[in-house]
């Protein structure tokens, strides 16, 4: 359908190690980058699963032919990325950029039509929640380890008396819907049998990333904004810390101070 619709030129998928290049005849302006489907593992068990897309725009004037280098651009080129969460209810979630905000749109099966039920869904500055696979905690690097500490210890006073809870899926969409709905922060660190980090940049990292920060919240790689990184492949992986800006600003300064 992509390839038929007379819209794209370069398609980016999870699926596919190479780009798919549309044919001559029927290429147009847009750079597609897209996870068909997030979260697979938990389709046997019917855990939540979902899918994630951004779009980009081929830059004018160029008379290259379409290549997947197209796509080795910074998030911060985003025309548009949003993702489909399969759960409870059916929603597609859509961000527009220029400041245009996120809306959720729930799909109405009895008229075969999507519908818009949250208009400018922002994020609280700071959550009660975080979220990461403490599975791979005996592989984190110290910083990650202690903010995960922290965030159970009810003594520390960026808790305000309370533990945080513990919330973790195991599908990007899901749990980051939830951030977003929630607040808190959503943690996919860099581990070391993964220094890179595991999430994809181009059709993960950076979707997710410029919805929440059209929704108000921050995404980083632990040193630097997502959106600001240049691809340099187009399977590309990246540490991800998103969430409430509160919440990612201060696992950022652990970060930054376990380096200095």
């Amino acid at each position: 359908m992509l390839q038929s619709s007379f819209t794209t030129s370069v398609l980016i998928s999870e699926e596919n190690e190479r780009a798919i290049i549309v044919d001559p005849d029927r290429q147009g302006k847009y750079i597609l980058c897209f996870d068909p489907l997030d979260g697979s593992s938990n389709i046997d068990c019917l855990a939540s699963i979902g899918s994630i897309f951004s779009i980009l725009k081929r830059k004018e004037g160029t008379k290259d032919a379409p290549s997947e280098k197209d796509a080795l651009q910074p998030g911060r080129n985003i025309i548009a990325a949003g993702y489909a969460l399969y759960g409870s209810a059916t929603v597609l979630v859509l961000a527009l950029g220029s400041s245009s905000g996120v809306h959720c749109f729930t799909l109405d099966p009895a008229i075969g039509e999507f519908v818009l039920t949250e208009r400018n869904m922002r994020l609280p500055a700071r959550g009660n929640i975080y979220s990461i696979n403490e599975g791979y905690a005996c592989q984190w690097e110290a910083p990650i380890k202690e903010y995960v500490e922290s965030k159970k210890d009810p003594s520390r006073a960026n808790n305000k008396g309370k533990p945080y809870g513990a919330r973790y899926v195991g599908s990007m969409v899901a749990d980051v819907h939830r951030t977003i709905k929630y607040g808190g922060i959503f943690m996919y660190p860099a581990t070391k049998s993964a220094p890179g980090g595991k999430l994809r940049l181009l059709y993960e990292g950076n979707p997710m990333a410029f919805i929440i920060e059209q929704a108000g919240g921050l995404a980083s790689n632990g040193e630097k904004p997502i959106l600001d990184i240049v691809p340099t492949k187009i399977h590309e992986r990246t540490p991800v810390f998103l969430g409430s800006r509160e919440d990612v600003e201060e696992v950022v300064a652990l970060i930054k101070k376990h380096k200095n």
